[in-house]
């Protein structure tokens, strides 16, 4: 698998460069052992001083995990779902906890994957052409990856309507928000490698200094309307205020919604209460994965990406097909803990 990441050492800079440009540089299995394995032999070596994960070529810096095979698996045992979630929930343990600075150039697309790689970096990059979403209720799956701790952060209810609608951030937005934190121009990137390897010990100000002020953030001018519409506790009162609001906008946004999967919906609402309290990530990567471990067995998943991603009829059958038909019986057999010896741990190697 080592093909399909490339390390390299620059000067006291580590370098991990995602390179499956054909599927985006989404996340394989193998992938994330790898990343693993070069994270935990970095960590200990004191030649490197900083690490910097971006992709090798294409135009995504990552859409993804592998869904399509835990799919697979889920209509199967769900045993290599299960350890694909695992695993990469592992590797984003590691980062969210590492020692030293880690840069995350979120060039391209970000989505699922890419978002658990780049969030628990110390430094992200946005760029003019970051595309920044967790679009997962669309394939009936949740905001995983950590993304219940990130998203249920963000100021207001954004988080909320990011995770319901997996709606699409630029660049500028991602630093409105605080998901990214510098705004370098894709034609600084290669200079700002050079210098981070030459100067390892002066991340900070070297992307201080690289940084561009962003264009105007596209999602500032909706915030007081995703406050008030997606204020509601329960799926169902987002639908009742979206119905109720006369302006194009919620009506767009209502019927996006009314194509994700209801039960995905009502996971990732539980998802974002649950998460907020908590103040430990492993307690964070220990929830979602228990949920994962169910969700991946379940209908929406495996018909989500059926219909998006196999098949591409774009016209998945949801089980229950309504908000009304999601039981809370339903959600709480979902976020139901995992037998004992079955649940996620930390890497320990």
């Amino acid at each position: 698998m080592s093909d399909e990441v490339l390390f390299a050492v620059e000067g006291g800079l580590g370098r991990i460069r995602l390179n499956r440009p054909g599927a985006l540089h989404a996340l394989t299995r193998g992938m994330c052992l790898s990343m693993i394995e070069r994270l935990v032999a970095w960590r200990d070596d004191d030649a490197i001083r900083a690490v910097a994960i971006d992709h090798a070529e294409g135009r995504g810096f990552c859409a993804g995990g592998d869904v399509r095979m835990a799919a697979e698996s889920g209509a199967g045992d769900g045993e290599a779902a299960r350890a694909f979630f695992r695993t990469e929930y592992q590797l984003n343990y590691l980062l969210h906890g590492y020692m030293k600075p880690t840069i995350a150039i979120m060039d391209g697309v970000t989505m699922g994957g890419g978002v658990s790689l780049a969030l628990p970096c110390r430094y992200r990059v946005a760029t003019e052409r970051t595309l920044f979403a967790m679009p997962e209720t669309a394939i009936g799956l949740f905001p995983d990856v950590g993304g219940g701790w990130y998203l249920s952060r963000l100021p207001g209810r954004m988080g909320q309507y990011l995770a319901l609608t997996g709606a699409r951030l630029n660049g500028a937005d991602c630093i409105s928000l605080g998901l990214a934190n510098h705004y370098v121009p894709r034609d600084r990137l290669e200079a700002l490698m050079v210098a981070l390897a030459n100067e390892p010990r002066d991340a900070e100000r070297i992307l201080n200094e690289a940084t561009a002020t962003p264009p105007v953030a596209e999602i500032d001018a909706r915030r007081d309307a995703i406050d008030r519409l997606f204020a509601g506790d329960t799926l169902e009162d987002i639908f009742t205020a979206l119905t109720s609001d006369p302006s194009d906008w919620a009506a767009k946004e209502l019927a996006g919604l009314r194509t994700k999967s209801p039960q995905a919906c009502k996971v990732a609402l539980r998802l974002l209460f649950d998460s907020l309290p908590l103040v430990d990530f492993a307690d964070e990567m220990r929830m979602e994965y228990g949920v994962a471990a169910h969700v991946c067995q379940r209908h929406d998943f495996i018909e989500g990406v059926r219909a998006r991603l196999v098949d591409k009829d774009d016209a998945p059958r949801w089980s229950p097909a309504t908000a009304e038909g999601v039981t809370e019986h339903m959600i709480d057999t979902i976020f139901a803990p995992l037998p004992d010896g079955e649940a996620w741990e930390p890497y320990r190697g």
